[in-house]
């Protein structure tokens, strides 16, 4: 078996061609290999070389900072980006909107299905994740902008159903992100926060003929590593990278924490009582929902307040979180740090994870309100000329069987107040969230109507179901006036649910500063 060389971020950047296709690992802020990442740019600024790359990653890679995936945004640099979300990476995205770029927004799960399926030489990937939004060529096909023209998903029929295909490419390069590498190439992952894609990326790029660069903290002697450690074998790997401290960070300006890659398990803590807001009455509306072991998997914002509702009341070791990079149990965490999960139980192959999901494993799945219509349409994945992405968010909604959608009822300066048992709003925001049309569809009312899943919006004043005639209102906060602070704040009038000549009100004990006793 022959060694890998080892060699500099800059002899690796020299690697590429123009033309060439390019994958990298991260997930938002971890598992970047930033050393790889700016020698690729600083050759660039340099050279004008490499030109014309199509650059491709699964999820999310930055930190809106340059970092990341920003090091590729320069004009003649990429031909073409393709990712599942592009929220991190803003100046790609405002490259699309000028067509300086083709841009693909994809699903997150298709995509890691797709590298497996590139190693294997299939024709590509085959998922019904996607229909009914704008990932279905009917409705756009995951392109961006005008200057998008390739199609990327097809819709075919198999027994009479339909499916969303993506066909597979060649990718001829693959920067990667280990933690020891041995002399013979083998990678491990000890320090990284999940193996996310890296072994199917591996395989796809080495399959493709490509080359595969791994950049480690450190080269050991050969035989020292754990096999069982080992994610990315020494026979897919050409090149190792030894990089420096402050380009090898576990995530973008955060030290190496031992609870979150699983080397440690640390002491379960109790977080002090969240002040009562409008986000804990959605955490503690959502809470209600949750029942003796689940499965469960929380988007950001909003959502992330159930998980500490249900902390707070004793019942956190009830439910079993998940994360979509593969972290199964312990506290996710957010920020530079989402992605990981702290005193995990285990930490799959996202790949595996969204095997998962897709197949319909989670019980509940609770993630952000941006945009809804009166058919129950979701957006979470374009404003206007901002492209944030959809992430897993489709692959998650539209296969889990009771979905929850949070977020407060209107947005940008909303102010609201608890007080005596009932919700004041202060000041409404200037932002309507509840539309006659999304801008984008996300997720399909439609669709889940007719997989039969129980779709539920919950925000501070008010709570939605889905039915198959759209938007039913079901539930108003005490405190509430209905004409004034919900029907006058929508640009549409949803069907309302009366009990006994009223709208049902929002359980009491969510809105008094005292435990609800869920336990």
């Amino acid at each position: 078996m022959g060694k890998p060389q080892i060699i500099t971020a800059r002899e690796a950047a020299e690697l590429l061609r123009d033309g060439d296709t390019l994958t990298t690992s991260g997930f938002v802020a971890s598992c970047i290999p930033e050393a790889l990442n700016k020698a690729v740019e600083r050759r660039f600024l340099e050279t004008g070389h490499p030109r014309d790359l199509t650059y491709l990653y699964v999820s999310s890679q930055g930190n809106r900072d340059g970092r990341g995936g920003e090091h590729y945004a320069h004009k003649g640099l990429l031909k073409r980006f393709i990712a599942a979300h592009w929220a991190t990476v803003p100046a790609l995205g405002e490259m699309a909107m000028r067509n300086e770029i083709e841009g693909y927004n994809l699903s997150q799960g298709a995509l890691c299905h797709l590298f497996r399926d590139i190693a294997g030489h299939k024709p590509g990937t085959i998922t019904p994740v996607g229909l009914g939004t704008f990932l279905d060529p009917r409705n756009g096909g995951g392109k961006i902008n005008s200057i998008t023209t390739e199609d990327m998903v097809e819709l075919i029929t198999i027994h009479g159903k339909e499916y969303l295909f993506y066909p597979a490419f060649p990718v001829q390069v693959a920067f990667l992100r280990g933690t020891y590498a041995d002399e013979r190439g083998n990678v491990t992952l000890e320090h990284e926060v999940a193996p996310l894609e890296a072994t199917s990326v591996a395989q796809a790029v080495k399959n493709s003929g490509g080359v595969v660069v791994v950049q480690v903290e450190e080269v050991v002697r050969a035989g020292s590593l754990d096999p069982r450690l080992v994610k990315i074998p020494g026979i897919y790997v050409d090149y190792l990278v030894v990089a420096p401290p402050e380009e090898h960070q576990q995530s973008l300006d955060c030290g190496c924490d031992l609870t979150i890659c699983g080397a440690l398990r640390g002491p379960d803590t109790v977080s002090a009582p969240l002040a009562l807001s409008a986000k804990k009455i959605i955490g503690r509306r959502g809470a209600l929902e949750l029942t003796s072991g689940v499965t469960v998997n929380l988007g950001v914002g909003a959502p992330e307040y159930v998980a500490a509702v249900a902390a707070e009341e004793g019942i956190g070791n009830q439910m079993t979180l998940t994360v979509e990079s593969g972290p199964i149990g312990g506290i996710p965490q957010g920020g530079l740090r989402f992605g990981s999960s702290r005193n995990a139980d285990a930490i799959l192959d996202q790949g595996y994870q969204f095997d998962f999901y897709d197949g319909g494993g989670l019980d509940q799945t609770y993630l952000g309100l941006a945009q809804c219509d009166r058919y129950g349409n979701i957006n979470v994945s374009r404003f206007g000329p901002k492209i944030a992405g959809c992430g897993g968010f489709i692959d998650i909604s539209q296969n889990t069987r009771q979905v929850f959608f949070c977020g407060t009822f209107t947005a940008d300066g909303l102010k609201v107040q608890v007080k005596d048992g009932a919700v004041h709003i202060l000041q409404e925001g200037r932002s309507r969230k509840f539309l006659r049309q999304v801008e984008q569809v996300t997720f399909s009312g439609d669709m889940a109507v007719k997989n039969g899943q129980e779709v539920t919006y919950i925000t501070e004043r008010c709570v939605f179901r889905l039915r198959s005639d759209g938007l039913h209102l079901t539930e108003i906060a005490p405190g509430v006036d209905l004409e004034r602070d919900i029907l006058a704040q929508m640009d549409f009038t949803p069907a309302i649910d009366h009990v006994d000549g009223a709208v049902p009100l929002m359980d009491p004990r969510i809105f008094r500063d005292a435990p609800m006793g869920l336990a």
